[in-house]
């Protein structure tokens, strides 16, 4: 494998087609403002190295960055890239990974709006991320430990679980299929509607109108805090463990609660039971 150690790369496509590169302590920023540092590379590995120009790592297969900073000018830094490890790292450019297979992060800070679109596998633990749109239309997604602060966050997501995780998102899980969330924390305004197959399992949940439209919903011993407006017109078994504001018209299924202050029907179709009791669980 090339070393390639403290060095400074401003070029376009600084280093092009690399193969069985070792990088150390380098800096990709200058007056050249050059893209692409290293488009199109095989197994590459970066460590302790700085990042401010745009695309970096487009099209890459076999890729490990530790120890790293993508500024917020190093705009869009992986698409189209396969088998990438990226570890103790900060990315904080706009549209960070995308188009991409096979992606594990870990311990990474991510400040990046619109940041994992159309990405078929990704695992991620241990990081804290901030950003809106976060990955979107994504697939097999595997997180443990993530604190995540953002708007419109997992739309369209499928097949995904997510372990001892705090959310504090808006809109968080719109049309999501088949995912698993467990012992997390998911706080924010319309949790999930239209999602299908979703199951959420000793979680606390908090903010208004969550799990609306949902089809194949399940709660297993969650709490619903500050949850008003809750279950409108979704398929849901659910077995709660604290009360809850209010439940309006759920279509169908059962919902065990051990007080709720206000049950809404105002709909015909609304042929949900909720079962006030201390004890009980239904799913």
């Amino acid at each position: 494998m090339t070393v390639i150690e403290n060095k400074t790369f401003d070029e376009e496509r600084a280093l092009y087609a690399s193969q069985d590169v070792l990088v150390i302590n380098c800096s990709f920023d200058g007056p050249a403002d050059g893209e692409s540092a290293f488009k199109e590379s095989r197994n590459v590995a970066v460590e302790h190295s700085f990042f401010n120009l745009r695309y970096p790592f487009w099209h890459d297969e076999g890729l490990r960055l530790e120890h790293c900073e993508l500024t917020e000018l190093c705009r869009a830094a992986l698409w189209y890239t396969h088998d990438a490890e990226i570890v103790d790292s900060q990315l904080h450019g706009i549209k960070a990974v995308r188009e991409c297979g096979n992606i594990s992060l870990r311990n990474c800070d991510i400040v990046s709006p619109e940041f994992g679109w159309f990405v078929h596998g990704i695992s991620m633990s241990g990081c804290s991320v901030e950003g809106e749109y976060f990955m979107m239309r994504s697939d097999k997604l595997r997180f443990e430990g993530v604190r995540l602060k953002g708007k419109y966050s997992f739309q369209y997501i499928e097949d995904s679980v997510f372990e001892n995780c705090n959310f504090d998102t808006k809109d968080a899980f719109w049309h999501a299929k088949n995912v698993t969330v467990r012992n997390s924390t998911i706080k924010g305004e319309y949790l999930a509607w239209y999602c299908e197959n979703v199951t959420f399992e000793n979680c606390k949940i908090i903010g208004t109108q969550p799990l609306c439209y949902c089809k194949g919903l399940k709660l297993i011993n969650c709490q619903m805090i500050d949850t008003d407006l809750s279950f409108e017109k979704s398929e849901v078994e659910a077995s709660l463990t604290a009360p809850i504001l209010s439940i309006k018209n759920p279509l169908s299924g059962h919902i065990c609660v051990p007080a709720v202050e206000e049950i809404i029907r105002d709909d015909p179709q609304s042929a949900g039971e909720v079962l006030v009791c201390c004890q009980c669980c239904c799913v």
